[in-house]
């Protein structure tokens, strides 16, 4: 009920405030205001008309925001101290009416009555139907105006005697007597400073490389400041023109580069918009600057300050261009891509952006230079601009000293891991291409050039585009690697190349390898001076022809060749005697010659260890039990059988204890070793992606023989004592064919003694010759030989016993270093030799 009369009391309150209004607005002693009146019924109609609109306004509930736009309105329009009026009132409004709750529709409101009423004056509508602006006091009160009504609008009288216009005019005044030259002549000659052109005033100081102001000039200081800091510009812009033409002119004596005269035409590129806006400059500083308060009249002008605002995006990107050439002056190829890349880091989106399309001309060349290089293995790089460098080189050294990175011309924005796999990919094209003799990568490299070229349609291809340059690179590596290996594989045999050495030069094919010996050890027995080369390969062809290496490929076998090392005075044949593999192209690119003089080290030491196993193995033939019968000693005093037998047991007992040493020795190097990094290097030949991982396992193959059979620099005191071994060994097989031979002659001449014993006493019974004393002569016989007999007897166990002292000592030697040795696997030889802790005891 209380809702229904207020609505009722609406329509006389809006009478009541329209009444009061336009009284307020009366003449003095005018009569009462008729509400009958034509004048009265107008502005209360057009008061409805306001109240009953439906139209909602288009713009935030926010009474503060529409506040600061009637201020920003009343400053725009010159109204300075209405606005700072209205300021006032809104902060009075807003404290004291807490209770009106739609204090922005009120504001809107007042606004548009406002902007309603000026529309109608410009008209030339009746603007007496509209309500009375209200006045606004300089104590902030609303009251009469002191002017009345113009034409129905109320004129603010906060300035009656137009002081602002006179204080502007004392000012431009002021302005003429301290300044010589006109804002405008400033302008100018700064535009043309900019263009780096002297103006009529401003000129450029070579000797400080900076331009100033002629000292017959009289300025303002805060102008001489605004001059010089604009001016700075034109500085920057004679740097960067400089540079270019510097570089234009070098085209033609000097090599420049494709990526230095990329950079010069990004910069041109970027200097025709900045004569673009200098363009648009000059054409703004024709027109006058006016006065302060005409400045809300005209906007095509151009004064210092303004200059100063248009020139300040231009003024970053300059100074970053001149930057950019002091860096770059003495840089080239990819150095300057990765010196430009590096003012890319940068924080401001404006001149990150700028950057970015700089540096996306200047890295084009460099990017084309990869696509070739990892699509068609073409390096032209004529000005050494490239981050990788090629070199001439023989066929069997491309792969490793063909090409290489250059890690000066190496941009930062490529990784090291990215540049390595542009550079094998490339480099897998070539050793194709030069060493296989092969044109199928042609097939691999155009389905990636197909499937990147879609890529790049949609993403592009060049700075910023890492993903799909590392796309790129991905997909051509891989099959191209793909490609050569399945060419090493299958076309040149390399698997079947790297059996044929291990059972060769590794002496992996038994067989082959006893009857080789067998059949060269009596030539190489001689002096090394004397042994014929084409002897001892007829030999080899033999053992080949004897042993089931006839049925290896004719090719492998063709390969395998004697070499006789050089040699000195005193070797044997044994010494120099070797086998080599023939590792043609290109399959040398893996059997280099620094790895096969290795695989020569390798078989020297295997030789040596098969030769003593063979001396070992002629030693039992002689001293295995039933060679030697005891029936031909029967007649020998005891003492010298005693010695015989004493001295056949400590040769037996000497050998079996080298016999073991030897044996698991042997053992280890062929089965723990060589067997094992064989298995290892097929499985990690399996896996292998790509010719750079198939030499990295072939070389971790090389390595792990080398370390494990004590050839490595860290156990060459433990080698030199096993060399040492060796030979004791082979002089202890010497004295055993002594002992043997001297008990065949002794067992020969004992039987001899006993033959002719007994045909003199046949002959004697026959003669009955009482003349012969029996067995005078023969006595004597058989005691100088049982004397002998004993001297060489003693003089064998004499010898036997120094070298069983002498064996014993290095062998103990040799053992007590295995525990010390780094690489785990000796201390596994250590166990095998030791295992019942025999040495541990006797050395203890």
């Amino acid at each position: 009920m209380d809702d229904e009369e207020e609505q009722q009391k609406l329509p006389d309150l809006v009478k009541a405030l329209v009444h009061h209004l336009l009284s307020q607005n009366l003449p003095p002693n005018s009569p009462p205001l008729n509400p009958n009146s034509s004048h009265f019924r107008n502005s209360l109609r057009y008061a409805h008309r306001i109240l009953s609109s439906h139209l909602s306004p288009s713009i935030t509930p926010d009474a503060a925001a529409v506040a600061e736009s009637i201020k920003r309105r009343l400053a725009t329009e010159g109204r300075s101290s209405e606005a700072l009026s209205f300021a006032d009132l809104y902060t009075k409004f807003v404290s004291k009416a807490a209770d009106v709750d739609n204090k922005w529709a009120l504001l809107h409101l007042f606004n548009i009555i406002s902007q309603d009423r000026k529309t109608a004056v410009k008209s030339q509508l009746d603007s007496s139907v509209f309500l009375p602006n209200l006045a606004i006091s300089d104590n902030n009160a609303v009251k009469t105006p002191r002017k009345g009504w113009s034409d129905g609008v109320v004129v603010l009288a906060k300035d009656p005697d137009n002081r602002r216009d006179i204080a502007f005019r004392e000012y431009v005044k002021l302005v003429k007597e301290e300044n010589d030259v006109t804002e405008e002549a400033m302008v100018t000659d700064v535009l043309y400073a900019c263009q780096g052109v002297d103006g009529k005033y401003v000129k450029f100081d070579n000797e400080n490389s900076c331009y100033v102001l002629l000292d017959s000039v009289r300025v303002s200081r805060g102008t001489t400041g605004m001059v010089y800091r604009l001016c700075e510009l034109g500085v920057l812009f004679k740097k960067v023109i400089g540079y270019i033409e510097q570089s234009l002119g070098r085209f033609q004596t000097e090599d420049v580069g494709t990526v230095g005269q990329a950079f010069c035409s990004a910069l041109q590129n970027e200097l025709s918009d900045y004569y673009k806006l200098l363009a648009v400059l000059e054409a703004h500083s024709s027109n006058p600057i006016p006065l302060l308060s005409e400045s809300g009249n005209s906007v095509n002008y151009l004064s210092l300050r303004r200059l100063a605002v248009w020139l300040a995006e231009p003024m970053v990107k300059m100074k970053l261009m001149a930057d950019l050439v002091e860096k770059c002056r003495v840089l080239r190829g990819g150095a300057m891509a990765g010196a430009i890349h590096l003012h890319a880091r940068h924080g401001d989106p404006m001149v990150h952006e700028f950057m970015k399309r700089l540096l996306q001309r200047v890295c084009s060349p460099l990017f084309e230079m990869v696509k070739r290089w990892v699509l068609e293995g073409e390096l032209e790089d004529i000005f050494a601009e490239f981050f990788i460098v090629g070199q001439p080189v023989k066929a069997e050294s491309l792969w490793r000293e063909g090409y290489r990175l250059h890690d000066v011309m190496l941009p930062s924005f490529i990784s090291a891991s990215l540049a390595q796999r542009i550079l094998r990919t490339g480099k897998s094209i070539n050793f194709l291409r030069v060493c296989c003799e092969d044109r199928g990568w042609a097939h691999a490299a155009t389905e990636v050039a197909i499937d990147t070229g879609a890529t790049a349609r949609r993403g592009g291809f060049g700075y910023g585009e890492t993903d799909t340059l590392e796309s790129l690179v991905d997909e051509a590596s891989k099959r191209i690697d793909k490609h050569l290996l399945d060419v090493i594989y299958e076309r040149y045999k390399f698997k079947e190349h790297c059996l044929a050495i291990k059972r060769y030069l590794l002496l992996g094919q038994g067989d082959f390898v006893q009857y080789l010996m067998d059949i060269v050890g009596p030539e190489l027995s001689g002096p090394a001076n004397t042994i014929s080369s084409f002897k001892v390969a007829g030999l080899l062809e033999t053992a080949i022809r004897a042993s089931n290496a006839q049925y290896d490929d004719p090719d492998i076998l063709d390969r395998l060749r004697v070499k006789m090392m050089p040699h000195e005075s005193g070797d044997r044949g044994w010494d120099v005697f070797s086998l080599e593999y023939d590792a043609r192209v290109p399959l040398d690119t893996v059997f280099t010659e620094s790895v096969m003089a290795r695989y020569l080290r390798i078989f020297n030491f295997l030789w040596k260890l098969k030769r003593v196993e063979h001396a070992l193995i002629g030693a039992w033939k002689i001293l295995k039990p039933n060679c030697i019968t005891s029936n031909s000693f029967i007649r020998l005093q005891s003492s010298v059988k005693m010695q015989l037998v004493s001295a056949l047991r400590r040769c037996k007992v000497l050998w079996v204890e080298i016999n073991h040493f030897i044996s698991n020795l042997q053992y280890y190097i062929m089965f723990e070793v060589l067997e094992i990094s064989w298995s290892n290097f097929l499985s990690e030949m399996e896996v292998a992606k790509d010719l750079d991982d198939l030499l990295a396992a072939h070389e971790k193959y090389m390595d792990s023989i080398v370390e494990k059979s004590l050839l490595g620099e860290l156990s060459q005191s433990l080698y030199k004592s096993l060399v040492v071994i060796f030979d004791l060994i082979l002089r202890f097989r010497s004295h055993a064919d002594i002992l043997y031979e001297g008990i065949h002659e002794l067992q020969a001449k004992i039987t001899e003694s006993s033959l002719s014993s007994r045909a003199q006493q046949k002959t004697r019974k026959q003669s009955k010759d009482k003349s012969l004393d029996e067995g005078s002569w023969i006595a004597d016989g058989r005691k100088a030989l049982t004397q002998r007999a004993g001297e060489f007897l003693r003089k064998m166990e004499q010898d036997l016993d120094a070298i069983t002292k002498e064996y014993t000592s290095l062998q103990e030697e040799f053992i007590s270093q295995l525990p010390v040795q780094q690489h785990v696997d000796l201390k596994f030889l250590f166990f095998r030799l030791d295992f019942n802790d025999f040495y541990k005891r006797v050395v203890s």
